[in-house]
């Protein structure tokens, strides 16, 4: 069902193979202001805005599911459906690698995205900007022949994906909440777990020291902050106890020190709640696959999806669209709020009953740290359903179905 949200998040040309029938051709012309073909890619949530940094984090994670998780994949009859997932993204970003330095990070404009319902169309006039990672004011893209002081992060994260896009990793630095030296190590871990070539753990570890990753707690791993991500590949890649050491420190802490909900759902974040327990469930089963700890961490992970899937007293309901007992029926989305043959459904999120359509799979944002949770389309916060929402969960659920 995971991957099945995927294919109901496309935008572009849709396929033969497509499965969430009530989804059509969208967006077609995408970039074409600029001259450039941005067609496909992911919506973001439950807008129509294609954001490259968290989608690339996407397929970042989608992919590491399918490469550690491969017999879970399998087993499941899914390893297709996931390498069909993660090229509908990498095909968007080699796209959006226009030329040397120059990197088409957003398509489509933010504002008003939470509040206006639609299906996405061909043609829609809310997609005339095709703009970098921040600004949403003008038409432009990320790079050095611009002037542009930002971009790192988005490149680094994209990196992998186009080995002709290394030039990107040192390019014009711009800091977010987490600042971009994770997404400098990270992406030259990437590229040396692709590339097998030395040079790319040298870089990370120049990085490391550069940024000194090590100052503050990690508390979540998420599209920006992927520190417990760089000290797993660093120690998959190294063997070196130091990282063994630091993902070791932080699988205790949210073992023992982190938040919970009164359920037991660890709470990292008061937005998509879900999602932040579901990305650091998967660590904690990568973790356990590799020798870590292995039966505390797969039992800790297994209890945080467990919660997702029902597996919760006082909710007795599924966080998963379409699954389960008792499973969300209005997420907020504006496609599946409407009907198909799609009709005027401007007020579709206020509108009381189920969405139209079953958003199959979609992992929604999940309770508060007191463990209030209600069903309500119009609260993006915790009925919102996005793609990184359901990246590294898609991968803990392959893990769990390896030592089922």
């Amino acid at each position: 069902m995971s991957y099945v949200f995927y294919e109901a998040q496309r935008s572009g040309k849709l396929p033969a193979s497509q499965r969430v029938t009530w989804r059509g051709d969208s967006a077609l012309d995408d970039g074409s202001d600029v001259f450039r073909n941005l067609s496909g890619g992911y919506y973001d949530a439950g807008d129509h805005v294609k954001f490259g940094f968290p989608m690339a984090f996407t397929a970042t994670m989608l992919g590491w599911g399918l490469l550690d998780f491969t017999e879970g994949h399998e087993t499941a009859g899914q390893d297709q459906y996931a390498l069909e997932a993660i090229k509908w993204a990498t095909d968007y970003f080699i796209k959006a690698f226009t030329q040397i330095y120059e990197f088409y990070g957003q398509t489509a404009q933010d504002r008003a995205r939470l509040s206006r319902t639609s299906v996405p169309t061909v043609t829609d006039r809310y997609r005339s900007l095709h703009d970098r990672m921040i600004e949403f004011d003008r038409g432009t893209q990320i790079g050095c022949e611009n002037g542009a002081d930002r971009g790192t992060q988005i490149g680094c994260e994209n990196g992998a994906f186009k080995l002709d896009s290394r030039e990107l990793l040192d390019a014009y630095p711009r800091s977010s909440w987490s600042g971009y030296g994770d997404e400098l190590c990270w992406a030259a871990l990437w590229l040396a777990r692709a590339t097998g070539d030395h040079q790319y753990i040298e870089k990370a570890k120049a990085h490391w020291e550069e940024f000194d990753l090590t100052k503050d707690q990690v508390q979540q791993f998420s599209w920006d902050d992927k520190r417990a991500g760089v000290y797993a590949l660093f120690y998959l890649l190294t063997e070196e106890t130091e990282f063994l050491d630091l993902l070791n420190t932080y699988l205790d802490w949210l073992k023992n020190t982190a938040t919970y909900t009164p359920e037991g759902l660890v709470h990292l974040d008061t937005w998509g709640a879900n999602r932040h327990a579901a990305n650091v469930a998967f660590i904690s089963l990568w973790a356990a696959k590799n020798g870590i700890d292995q039966e505390n961490n797969r039992q800790w992970a297994r209890g945080q999806i467990g919660q997702l899937l029902g597996d919760n007293s006082r909710y007795e309901r599924s966080f998963v669209v379409g699954y389960g007992q008792d499973p969300p029926q209005r997420p907020h989305h504006r496609s599946s709020s409407c009907p198909f043959p799609p009709s005027d459904c401007h007020f579709g999120l206020q509108q009381s009953g189920p969405n139209p359509h079953t958003l199959y799979g979609a992992l929604v944002g999940g309770p508060s740290q007191s463990g209030e949770y209600e069903d309500d389309r119009e609260d993006y916060v915790r009925n919102e359903v996005a793609c990184d929402y359901n990246a590294a969960f898609t991968g803990a659920l392959a893990a769990l179905v390896e030592i089922s």
